[in-house]
């Protein structure tokens, strides 16, 4: 029998205040998704963004999710010429999305969206490391 490491909603709300935290330092609006270890949606947070950064932000952490990596290294791969990736079903090859890694275990992902992809980024990456 395995046993497994998951997030609490006390870590969720942390992460989430460390990334909004980073955004409002910044003077940026953005939609703030953070996902569990099966991609199932923890926490939302919407500030005065567009309606469609909701399910880009939502689809960017299932992405880091469910692909094991941050959203950047498809958006690099794509790049590179490897368009093939964009027919994989759920994927956003676009930078903002990371797991969430305690123990070296997987147990979720945040997503970011709302300003440009590389702050995005920074943003997901200040939730991550208050994990």
């Amino acid at each position: 029998m395995y046993s497994k490491e998951i997030l609490s909603l006390d870590d969720v709300k942390r992460v989430a205040a460390a990334a909004e935290a980073e955004a409002k330092r910044n003077n940026w609006n953005v939609v703030i998704a953070i996902v569990d270890d099966g991609g199932h949606l923890m926490y939302l947070q919407r500030e005065k963004v567009q309606l469609g950064s909701i399910d880009v932000a939502i689809t960017k952490a299932k992405t880091a999710l469910m692909f094991r990596r941050p959203t950047k290294f498809w958006e690099q791969t794509v790049a590179d010429g490897r368009q093939g990736y964009l027919a994989l079903k759920g994927m956003l090859p676009i930078e903002g999305g990371l797991p969430l890694v305690h123990n070296d275990e997987i147990v979720g992902a945040i997503g970011v969206s709302g300003v440009q992809s590389f702050q995005d980024g920074q943003i997901a990456q200040a939730g991550v490391d208050a994990l």
